[in-house]
């Protein structure tokens, strides 16, 4: 064998998914998913496309296989506790913080439906519902409360960290524009709206995301335990 074929084979023996997996996710950190090319994947690879459609069929398939690794990290770090309530909620800070260190993620999982990465969540969270004690036919509902709302508030917080990353906006600045223009709304139309917009100048995107999840929660054990319960359990801190 010449020496040539035996540094193909090496290069090629020493690819495999995850470490392509590895690379895309470092690649789409860093560029975005416009910046996801089989072409600057391999040349970060040191390989040919071709050595690459040998681990993964298309795009598409990689980016659920990177949007699986990034969730399936948080699950190995939030593994299910003694009480349920505080397994949702790190579970659940655990994707929102994934989602803001991986904004891709957020926006991918909306196009797989049905597969890995979403299934992942659905799962864990869906562990955790029945941990409570829910009953086999709530599940279902309860579940996918709790699931929409984490992919749903997470993905769009993420959704906005891009748009701000984009147009290189500073978020004090940004929202501070917000609150002015709501402020300027016709308090007849917008009562709501014109009133609080004080109060979008400093609020804290991670602990409006916890407090939903708590609110959950609560009404989960409202639904099981009835209100004198869930009032002895409405304080379930990190």
């Amino acid at each position: 064998m010449s020496k040539t074929k035996r540094k193909i084979r090496g290069r090629d023996e020493a690819l495999s998914r995850e470490r392509i997996v590895a690379v895309a996710i470092d690649l789409l950190d860093r560029e975005g998913e416009a910046g996801l090319t089989f072409k600057s994947l391999a040349a970060q690879l040191a390989t040919g496309p071709g050595a690459i459609y040998g681990h993964v069929a298309n795009k598409s398939d990689l980016m659920v296989a990177a949007s699986d690794a990034i969730i399936a990290e948080v699950h190995r770090a939030h593994v299910q506790g003694a009480d349920p309530r505080h397994s949702i909620r790190a579970f659940a800070l655990g994707i929102f913080d994934a989602f803001d260190a991986h904004p891709w993620v957020g926006a991918a999982l909306t196009r797989m439906p049905g597969q890995s990465p979403l299934v992942r969540v659905f799962d864990t969270v869906g562990q955790n519902v029945r941990a409570l004690g829910v009953p086999p036919d709530k599940e279902w509902t309860a579940a996918m409360a709790v699931f929409n709302y984490i992919v749903g508030v997470g993905g769009q917080n993420a959704a906005n960290a891009q748009v701000a990353r984009a147009h290189a906006l500073d978020r004090t600045e940004a929202l501070a524009s917000i609150a002015r223009s709501w402020g300027r709304l016709d308090p007849a139309e917008y009562p709501f709206a014109h009133g609080i917009g004080a109060q979008l100048r400093a609020h804290d995107d991670r602990a409006d995301f916890l407090a939903g999840i708590d609110l959950l929660i609560a009404g989960i054990l409202h639904e099981l335990h009835g209100v004198n319960n869930v009032a002895r359990h409405d304080s379930f801190g990190e």
